[in-house]
């Protein structure tokens, strides 16, 4: 069982290269963030970045090799794991009297942190307490967890170089799962974007999953969800094979960086309150099933009930709204991701995407349909991906050359697989529609939707080379960045020490758009997108779209209903918060017939 860490919070996995590397940045200061590994060329050039900086010797994997995607994944997260703890001998080692990362480590806490009081009061102590209580401290120092992102949807079949396709076990998901079993890491592995069965089904082969002698869990299972009834579904299928789920992290469908998971309108806030009310139900159906399969297998069982932690992220912007989690809803832990892209010490953005995001406006965030896998996406309006997106279709040459091929999963010209958002797919895609399409309006609409794709296999990852000097393969360099719409309140370059002390609420680096609580951000994101939904669908509304949209009004009804009771119930420490929250909410509530009518008056 990992080691818990000293902070209420987290850092997100966001992209494949924005925090590949950000736990050599920031495990020193006992803070756990996620790293993503579905993109083994890109962690192959990290691992030489890392090594040539702390002076390791790095022995290249050759793509050649027999599973080499699986083996570099192991090579790179061993070589973090084997920096961190490095970084974790010498800071115990340090001076307290002199200014180093071992004070960096008490002053980043939380003030009412134990630890952080303890390290405070060290000014007040004699010299003898004061050896004691540094002692003390230094026992306390823990690496933040270095936690593996797999997005469970990403996991295309591969072939051989004779075009003949491979076991199961070589598929991207399946691969990037062994290369972190067979790593020295005893984190967490997190589980998003929905049920594998073939993927969960793959962490029986290894024993790591499982507890060992003394009940400990080496690799814990964390599940990203949506809502409770997925928790359930998803935490179902791994307990009957002796998998337990070590924490569900709940995500906002919506207020959120990366791909957003739409649901029918079911706000956090009552999910939230599904969660806090249903705990303990979980973890009692969860641990009867897990431990009848570990019996049923002959492994040994747990020693201990294993804890079950509950984590939420997703458009957080203050100390307010984190305290808010942690304390009304009982969660464990808060994830703050989207605004760590503005802390270079932490996170690999290049200086010409940073200067965008920090003066980027509102409007400059939007939900795309960029993202291949037919998922909505955050985006950024001028992002050089964008731009070059635009650029090679005014060249008459749309998509991507398509290199690494990890969303190479349509076969509806060809016979292999191929990414929707490669050059290849768009032209014979743009041929097809033209030889059926005879309205050239219509025409347009469906070659601009085509057009839309991007691709985030390059995209995503090249911020980590442009920013490490490192080398930049077939000279792709157009960076592909997915923050959530929540940044747009934040504009600056932050230090770590003040994102922590924002965080905590030491410090405000808020800028002065005005803000409500993030539960009606989000709730007005929802009626936003909900409302372009409707419009779009007036011309043809089915009654299976009309069904949709009557359940989606029901809960974001209900949701409203449950947030009125909430403000009633705790009031913000911000007044001009809690007058703007409440005036948005009363508001939407006002306008919300005539954004979405009920069934009974729509004219069909």
């Amino acid at each position: 069982m990992n080691i818990a860490s000293p902070h209420t919070f987290h850092i997100p996995v966001m992209g494949l290269g924005f925090t590949v590397d950000t736990p050599v940045k920031v495990a020193k200061y006992g803070i756990s963030s996620v790293v993503s590994v579905i993109e083994d060329q890109l962690l192959e050039r990290m691992r030489e970045v890392i090594c040539n900086k702390e002076k390791l010797e790095f022995i290249p994997i050759s793509i050649h090799e027999e599973d080499s995607k699986a083996k570099r994944i192991t090579a790179y997260l061993n070589t973090m794991h084997d920096v961190v703890q490095l970084q974790i001998e010498r800071i115990k080692k340090e001076d307290f009297s002199i200014d180093h990362d071992i004070n960096y480590y008490f002053q980043l806490l939380a003030d009412d942190s134990e630890l952080k009081k303890m390290y405070d009061s060290l000014e007040q102590c004699n010299a003898v307490e004061r050896k004691e209580m540094e002692d003390a401290l230094r026992n306390f120092i823990v690496p933040g967890s270095i936690d593996v992102n797999i997005m469970t949807k990403v996991d295309k079949t591969n072939f051989d170089k004779n075009g003949n396709e491979l076991p199961p076990e070589y598929s991207d998901a399946l691969a990037c799962l062994r290369g972190y079993a067979n790593s020295k890491l005893e984190s967490s592995i997190i589980f998003s974007a929905g049920l594998n069965p073939r993927l969960y089904s793959y962490c029986e082969k290894f024993d790591d999953f499982f507890p060992d002698g003394n009940g400990v869990i080496k690799k814990e299972v964390i599940l990203k969800v949506s809502d409770y009834r997925s928790a359930l579904i998803q935490g179902k299928f791994l307990a009957k094979k002796g998998i337990w789920v070590s924490e569900f992290r709940i995500e906002s469908g919506i207020n959120c960086g990366g791909h957003a998971f739409i649901a029918n309108g079911i706000l956090l806030g009552p999910i939230l309150e599904d969660f806090k009310t249903k705990r303990q139900e979980l973890y009692n159906e969860l641990f009867t099933e897990c431990n009848k399969a570990i019996h049923a297998s002959g492994r040994l069982s747990f020693q201990l009930n294993p804890i079950q932690r509950i984590t939420a992220q997703g458009g957080l912007g203050t100390a307010e709204e984190s305290e808010l989690l942690l304390k009304h809803y009982d969660i464990d832990s808060t994830g703050w991701g989207s605004p760590f892209l503005l802390v270079p010490e932490v996170t690999n953005v290049d200086q010409d995407t940073l200067q965008k995001l920090v003066n980027a406006k509102q409007d400059d965030y939007y939900l795309s349909d960029a993202s291949p896998l037919g998922v909505l996406f955050n985006n950024l309006r001028d992002s050089s991906s964008e731009l070059q997106r635009k650029e090679r279709i005014a060249k008459n040459r749309p998509g991507s050359p398509c290199y690494k091929k990890y969303l190479a999963f349509n076969k509806e010209y060809t016979e292999m697989p191929i990414c929707t958002a490669s050059r290849q797919y768009q032209k014979l895609k743009i041929d097809d529609l033209k030889s059926t399409i005879h309205d050239q309006v219509i025409l347009d609409e469906e070659i601009a939707k085509l057009e839309e794709k991007d691709c985030l296999c390059e995209g995503l990852g090249v911020a980590a080379l442009l920013k490490n000097d490192a080398q930049v393969v077939h000279n792709l360099t157009a960076v592909t960045i997915c923050p959530g719409p929540n940044l747009a309140y934040f504009s600056g370059v932050f230090s770590l020490k003040q994102m922590a002390d924002h965080i905590y609420g030491r410090l405000n680096l808020l800028n002065k758009i005005p803000r409500p609580n993030f539960f009606v951000n989000e709730l007005e994101l929802y009626v936003k997108y909900i409302q372009s939904e409707f419009e779009k669908s007036m011309s043809e509304l089915t009654t299976k779209k009309e069904n949709y949209f009557k359940t989606f009004r029901q809960n974001l009804e209900e949701g409203i209903a449950y947030y009125e009771n909430l403000f009633s119930e705790i009031k913000h420490a911000n007044k001009d918060v809690q007058a703007l929250s409440m005036k948005r909410l009363n508001e939407i509530k006002s306008a919300l017939p005539s954004i979405l009518p009920s069934r009974e008056s729509i004219a069909v």
